[in-house]
C-alpha cells in the first residue's frame, strides 16, 4: 500500500509496478518502465539522475511522498508525459525546461549534433538556423557544440518562444542565441538575414492517419507541433522552398520528417534523398547540401 512507503527505494519499486502494470506509452525520453520509474522519483524530489544508489534508503518526508504519488497517478490515470510532469528535458545530455506548449524533446538529430554532422559538414558553421525550435533544444545544443557560432530559432508559437528564451538565459546564451517569432522562416527572409552554413529543421510532420492512432501521451503535446495534414508534408514544401533562399554555399540542410519519409520521396521523384541510419534508432532525417537544395528548386 501506498501508505507503507518510506524510502527512495520504495517509491521508485512502487512506481516501477504501476508503471508496468498500466498501458502507458514510453516514447518521451524512457523506453522502458524501470528507467522512467527511477526518473521520475529522483526528478521529483530534485535528486540528479546518477544520485548515489547507496543513499535510496533515505526516507521521504510527508510532502516529498505526496508530490511522488500526485505525479504518479497523473502519469498512469491521465497519461501525462514525465516531462511535463517535472518540467525538465534531457537533449545532447543537456537539461531543458519543458512545458506543455512544446514538443518533449526527442528527435535522433541529437546524435548528427554530437557527431558534428559527419560526414556531411565539412566547415565550422558561423551562423546556424533551428525551424520549429520548440524549447530550443537542438538549437541550444548546436551553440554549445559550435561555441563560435550564432545560432538563430524560429517558431510560428509565442509560448514556444517564451521557454526557448528560458532556456537560452539558462545556458546564458543571450546575444549569440536569439529566439524568433516567425510563421516559418517569413521573418528572417523579411530582414534579409546573411545566410546559414547549418540549417536543422524539426517541423511538425504527423499525417493525418497516424494523428488518429497516437498513443494519449501525444495528446497532451500541442497539436501544432504535430499535425501536418493528410500526408505530413503541410509545412514541409515549404521550408524546402525557404532553405533555398537561406542555405549557404557549401551549406547543409538537415531536416526531419519521420513516418512521412514515404510521401516526401513520392513527392519528389526525381530527388535522391540521404537518409540518415542512426545508431541510437530513429528513422525519417535526410541531409541535403545547397547544390542538392537548388537543383531540386530548379526542378519542383
Amino acid at each position: 500500500m501506498p501508505s507503507q512507503l518510506a524510502t527512495i527505494a520504495d517509491h521508485i519499486r512502487y512506481a516501477f509496478s504501476r508503471l508496468n502494470a498500466e498501458s502507458v506509452y514510453f516514447g518521451h525520453g524512457y523506453d522502458n518502465p524501470w528507467d522512467e520509474a527511477v526518473q521520475l522519483v529522483l526528478q521529483t524530489l530534485e535528486l540528479p539522475w546518477d544520485f548515489d544508489r547507496d543513499l535510496w534508503s533515505c526516507a521521504l518526508t510527508a510532502s516529498e511522498r505526496e508530490l511522488v504519488l500526485e505525479r504518479l497517478h497523473k502519469r498512469t490515470e491521465e497519461r501525462v508525459p514525465l516531462a511535463y510532469l517535472t518540467g525538465q528535458a534531457w537533449f545532447c545530455g543537456m537539461r531543458f525546461h519543458v512545458n506543455s506548449n512544446v514538443l518533449v524533446p526527442r528527435s535522433p538529430i541529437a546524435e548528427l549534433i554530437e557527431n558534428h554532422f559527419t560526414p556531411w559538414l565539412n566547415l565550422e558553421p558561423q551562423r546556424v538556423l533551428d525551424i520549429c525550435t520548440g524549447s530550443g533544444c537542438i538549437g541550444i545544443a548546436l551553440a554549445e557544440v559550435y561555441s563560435e557560432a550564432h545560432v538563430d530559432l524560429v517558431d510560428i508559437s509565442p509560448e514556444a518562444i517564451s521557454v526557448a528564451e528560458q532556456n537560452i538565459a539558462e545556458y546564458r546564451l543571450e546575444g549569440r542565441v536569439v529566439a524568433h517569432l516567425s510563421d516559418g522562416c517569413e521573418e528572417l527572409l523579411h530582414q534579409n538575414v546573411p545566410p546559414y552554413q547549418l540549417i536543422v529543421a524539426n517541423p511538425p510532420y504527423v499525417d493525418a492517419q497516424d494523428m488518429a492512432d497516437l498513443p494519449d501521451e501525444y495528446h497532451h503535446e500541442p497539436r501544432l507541433g504535430l499535425e501536418a495534414g493528410i500526408d505530413g508534408l503541410d509545412l514541409v514544401h515549404r521550408l524546402l522552398r525557404e532553405a533555398t533562399k537561406l542555405l549557404a554555399d557549401g551549406g547543409l540542410l538537415v531536416m526531419e520528417v519521420g513516418n512521412s519519409w514515404p510521401a516526401l520521396e513520392e513527392a519528389y521523384p526525381n530527388v535522391a534523398f540521404t537518409w540518415v541510419e542512426f545508431e541510437r534508432g530513429g528513422h525519417g532525417v535526410f541531409v541535403m547540401n545547397a547544390n542538392e537544395l537548388r537543383a531540386m528548386a530548379l526542378n519542383d
